[in-house]
């Protein structure tokens, strides 16, 4: 591979929430290494993950879903992907084809626009359409004239990744190896526990939820008796969202532990001993200090 040409960039996956940005990309890398939910904003921050074979090297950036900042946190999620925008090589745009065109797609065809860059039209979950439903939604984007490739895929099954991935790199440029050929991310893993964790709580609770609950790692040690012994905050912003966690005489927060460990030890090839703190601190998606802690455990082992 050093002694031949190959291709290499930064391939930015966009599209609002819930559409299979995720998906596509633990799909495409044949590894999870980002939470997957059907609730929203689940992707909080940009996870990079990286393909490498003969021909090249891709670093996909799998960013939050585009919506309307209404809190610091998400202010934050929305600069990862104007970021993301301004940094690739190539933009995948995924919509999912069973939800209605909306305010939120127009919105984001027209931030699309504004940047001159290869860009791919993704439409997702074409297993459980017909063609004859597809049809129309791939003319309805071909006629935007902003995607120089429109593909229908779907994500949970790999359908046309080897389509996808002969357009990448027949689109990006000559260059370096950024990252050695074995790495897959670049996720440290207080991060990926925590997310982890918050996945589960995700899957088992409530939609009012999502938006109020974040997940931060206080310790990871490997004891004496081999077990990884791993301590969490786990942050809501009311007494009645504690509660919930909590659930009745323990139970849900016993529930969320018990998947969070069967996955960790999965992933990790370790007995792991789990202990969950639930804490309220108001309003922390508008404090400073907590997003900074949160964010501090991205760069952390």
């Amino acid at each position: 591979m050093e002694n031949k040409k190959i291709k290499s960039g930064f391939v930015s996956l966009i599209g609002r929430p819930n559409v299979g940005k995720s998906t596509f990309l633990n799909s495409f890398l044949g590894r999870k290494i980002s939470i997957v939910s059907d609730k929203p904003q689940t992707t909080r921050v940009q996870i990079v993950g990286i393909y490498t074979e003969e021909k090249g090297q891709i670093i996909f950036l799998d960013n939050p879903g585009i919506h309307k900042p209404l809190h610091k946190l998400n202010q934050s999620m929305m600069e990862y992907v104007y970021n993301a925008l301004e940094e690739s090589d190539i933009i995948l745009f995924l919509i999912d084809i069973t939800q209605k065109f909306g305010k939120g797609d127009e919105f984001a065809l027209n931030l699309l626009k504004k940047y001159k860059k290869t860009k791919f039209l993704l439409i997702n979950k074409l297993d459980i359409v017909s063609k004859s439903k597809a049809l129309p939604v791939i003319e309805k984007f071909k006629d935007t004239g902003i995607f120089d490739e429109i593909i229908p895929i779907s994500a949970l099954k790999g359908m046309n990744f080897e389509l996808v991935n002969e357009k990448i790199f027949k689109y990006l440029p000559e260059g370096p190896l950024f990252y050695p050929a074995d790495s897959v991310t670049t996720t440290r893993r207080k991060f990926f526990i925590s997310e982890i964790i918050r996945e589960k709580i995700l899957l088992l609770t409530h939609d009012e939820l999502p938006f109020s609950v974040a997940v931060l790692v206080k310790e990871i040690e490997k004891r004496e008796n081999g077990v990884l012994y791993i301590s969490a905050d786990i942050f809501v912003e009311k007494d009645s969202q504690k509660a919930i966690i909590i659930g009745k005489k323990g139970s849900m927060i016993a529930h969320i532990g018990k998947l969070a460990r069967k996955e960790l030890s999965f992933l990790t090839d370790k007995k792991i001993y789990l202990d969950l703190f639930v804490k309220v601190k108001k309003r922390w998606r508008d404090s400073m200090t907590v997003l900074s802690q949160i964010n501090k455990q991205m760069g952390e082992d």
